[in-house]
């Protein structure tokens, strides 16, 4: 199969972008299943229910969250009636929501999806590792899932690697999200998983990490808060990778990045 995965979508110019974007690529490439990342949606922090909505509208089968996933207060409502979105695994016993979901594609594969939320420079959280661990046994690749998707919404680009390889050969893909920025280092780990340490955002790049850079960089310069952070509204990239699995073993045959729109290179998938 071939999935998409998005990085994290950044106000109302990620927003459009995956609306105006998204339903081409899946059309373009035949995408089997598409896995956003929606944190940073509404406003640049958090994602309320019509932005969720939208998304999925614009072809998504899952979205994930992470650090700011409560942020927008009606998500604390509405993840429990809507099991295509996930918030991070290992948030305490008695979190609203769920941290993985297994769902089936648009040709009937099963697709387990893993959200995690990193602990280095982060607030205090549960053990990753473990937690993902668990989701992992109880739906094996091969056995029970046809691909599992991993995305680890972490600061330090050492522990997104440290899932990497812990998970290599029992995952189909484990990516980054948070920093906003597409790292250069996708590939196929020696145990059959595709990894990227961080998607890139969907986003505004003629800003600081999505955001209008008069006010981060008042708070570099001064150390003094002087407004709000506003996410920046010109033309986004859709940054994200490409997946293509074995159809016997789940695993990575193929690791491709996504960049469209905006102002990076722009790079597709050849497959």
């Amino acid at each position: 199969m071939k999935f998409l995965f998005l990085g994290d979508v950044v106000g109302r110019a990620g927003r459009d972008a995956i609306a105006e974007r998204l339903p081409g690529l899946i059309a373009r490439h035949g995408f089997d299943f598409v896995v956003i990342n929606g944190e940073n949606a509404s406003h640049g922090k958090g994602l309320i229910e019509s932005h969720f909505h939208a998304l999925r509208d614009a072809g998504a089968d899952i979205i994930t969250l992470g650090d700011h996933a409560f942020d927008q207060r009606e998500a604390l409502s509405y993840i429990e009636r809507e099991p295509t979105l996930i918030r991070p695994i290992n948030y305490a016993s008695g979190t609203p929501g769920r941290g993985a979901m297994l769902v089936e594609s648009r040709k009937g594969h099963r697709v387990l999806v893993i959200n995690a939320l990193g602990r280095v420079f982060m607030p205090p959280i549960d053990d990753p590792f473990r937690a993902v661990d668990g989701a992992v046994a109880d739906a094996p690749l091969g056995q029970v899932a046809d691909a599992i998707i991993v995305d680890f919404h972490t600061e330090a680009t050492s522990e997104i690697q440290a899932m990497g390889h812990f998970l290599d050969g029992r995952v189909s893909l484990v990516v980054g999200t948070h920093t906003h920025l597409p790292t250069a280092d996708h590939r196929v780990l020696k145990g059959g998983t595709a990894f990227m340490a961080d998607a890139g955002m969907c986003g505004d790049f003629d800003s600081i990490i999505g955001t209008e850079t008069e006010e981060p960089l008042n708070r570099f310069l001064t150390g003094i808060p002087n407004g709000r952070f506003v996410p920046a509204e010109g033309e986004a990239t859709l940054c994200g990778v490409a997946v293509e699995t074995d159809p016997r073993t789940g695993l990575a045959l193929k690791v491709a990045p996504l960049r469209i729109g905006g102002v990076l290179a722009q790079t597709e998938p050849d497959f």
